[in-house]
């Protein structure tokens, strides 16, 4: 039996933005939940570039999902 070997491609040295496809640095911290499924307090994260930070923010504010956009600098220095 032949299984797939895992992707042995090393991570990057900077975080990345979320967007499917970007491979672009990121340079703010979406936090976000899904209050179905996530108690209030819980604060999931995607990370996005300039470029994307409107498109992923539409796309989590119309669910009703977006807590908050912070630099990705603001929310390493508060410990996140």
């Amino acid at each position: 039996m032949n299984l797939p070997l895992p992707d042995a491609s090393p991570a990057p040295a900077t975080p990345q933005c979320s967007a499917k496809g970007c491979r672009a640095d990121a340079v703010w911290v979406l936090a976000w939940n899904n209050p179905k499924l996530h108690t209030p307090e819980r604060r999931k994260t995607w990370l996005a570039c300039e470029e994307h930070r409107e498109q992923l923010s539409a796309f989590l504010g119309v669910r009703g999902f977006l807590k908050d956009v912070v630099p990705l600098a603001e929310w390493e220095s508060a410990g996140s």
